[in-house]
């Protein structure tokens, strides 16, 4: 049988094009800067965007997030309901709220903003399924503003599984 020589030669090369390595995803010395622009309202969301990252996702102020998200704030991710409430009660249950938030420590890639939407990248750690050996990829969080405050959110996420 010549296919299962084949075969097994294939199945080898992918899984060794699994292992090989890559260039590391890492964020720039200064992230804070990212969340500047030349134009006023892009300016503004991003501005916007850097306080959701720092104040909720960094250190978990939740209780401040009404003065970023609308009431509405329509949610992409599928472990998260959409609305300000759901989206409190998500995080606060998940993280520890954090008191010095002076800066963002958080490593950012990029930081994207066109109309009405800002895109932040961000570098993220995983483990190698075969391995076990950490490798990093890519995560972004997008958001849509209307009146200043991010009324819709996108992020890659999947659904998680339920906890041992």
């Amino acid at each position: 049988m010549k296919t299962l020589p084949l075969l097994t030669g294939l199945v080898t090369l992918l899984m060794g094009s699994q292992l090989m390595a890559q260039e590391p995803v890492v964020g720039v010395d200064d992230p804070e800067s990212l969340f500047t622009h030349d134009d006023p309202k892009l300016h503004a969301n991003k501005q916007v965007a850097l306080r959701i990252m720092r104040e909720l996702l960094e250190c978990n102020h939740w209780a401040d997030a009404g003065n970023w998200l609308t009431d509405r704030y329509l949610q992409h991710n599928p472990n998260v309901g959409s609305g300000l409430a759901p989206v409190i009660e998500y995080f606060t249950a998940v993280r520890e709220r954090k008191e010095d938030c002076n800066e963002l420590t958080t490593p950012i890639v990029a930081v994207l903003a066109e109309g009405d939407y800002v895109t932040v990248v961000l570098p993220r750690t995983y483990e190698h399924p075969v391995t076990g050996e950490a490798y990093t990829s890519t995560w972004f969080d997008m958001w849509r503003f209307v009146d200043g405050k991010a009324d819709e959110h996108w992020d890659p996420a999947t659904i998680a599984p339920p906890a041992p």
